[in-house]
């Protein structure tokens, strides 16, 4: 007698995530659109029903699905900043050092990359932006205002740079970085000096166009909080 194997019920729900997601790379189903009935979709994917609900949940945690009560299910927007948005969850969770290092690295080749198009692609409202961001920073004294001004200086940047998928990233990276800046802040001599100083070189890098300077002067100011973050390690920790 021969006994049928029932495959995992793991892979049938894979199985079901990999179609739908065939379905929306082939545009056959697109942005804002809704999926067909659940019996209409498991039957023209040859899906028992279960497997598609999983595949729908699944689908649904990671924003590529949005299941709308009584009303269906839809396909998201699937902006950059939308699917990314795990990314952040992510950042939240690495608390060991060897975690942030990567992190800090990560943020360092995309921001210079960010720097080097910014200084191709950025407008002059946003060049002014930055000039006014600056010019704002040098007269701060409250630390969480200094760090507020940090993140906008270099997302604008970002944006300027084009690249809707690297601006997502980034947005996703920085919440461990902001408690780091306000750390830096509260425990280090010169710190405000310090990033004033790199913020106007890489202000006025963008607006001479030298993207190589640009990505330079980003590089090393990142590293800079990289490199505190290692000495703070090392210390006693602080508020």
């Amino acid at each position: 007698m021969v006994f049928a194997v029932e495959q995992p019920r793991v892979s049938l729900t894979q199985a079901a995530i990999d179609q739908i997601k065939g379905m929306i790379v082939r545009g056959e189903l697109r942005p804002g659109d809704r999926l067909p009935k659940e019996s209409e979709l498991a039957a023209r994917l040859n899906l028992s029903r279960g497997s598609l609900r999983e595949a729908v949940r699944a689908l649904s945690l990671v924003r590529v699905l949005e299941v709308r009560q009584g009303d269906g299910t839809y396909v998201t927007s699937l902006r950059p900043e939308l699917l990314l948005e795990t990314t952040g969850f992510f950042t939240e969770l690495q608390a060991e050092e060897s975690s942030l290092h990567q992190i800090m690295e990560a943020r360092r080749m995309l921001e210079a990359g960010t720097a080097a198009l910014a200084a191709q692609f950025a407008t002059p409202e946003e060049l002014s932006t930055l000039d006014q961001l600056v010019e704002e920073m040098a007269g701060l004294d409250d630390v969480e205002a200094f760090v507020e001004n940090d993140l906008r200086f270099h997302r604008v940047i970002a944006v300027a740079s084009r690249n809707d998928v690297v601006v997502a990233l980034l947005d996703n990276l920085s919440s461990r970085t902001t408690r780091a800046l306000v750390w830096r802040g509260l425990t280090q001599s010169r710190a405000y000096e310090r990033t004033l100083e790199e913020h106007r070189a890489i202000s006025e890098a963008l607006k001479a166009k030298r993207g190589d300077i640009a990505s330079a002067m980003m590089t090393a100011h990142i590293a800079g909080v990289d490199s505190w973050l290692e000495h703070a390690a090392e210390e006693p920790a602080g508020p």
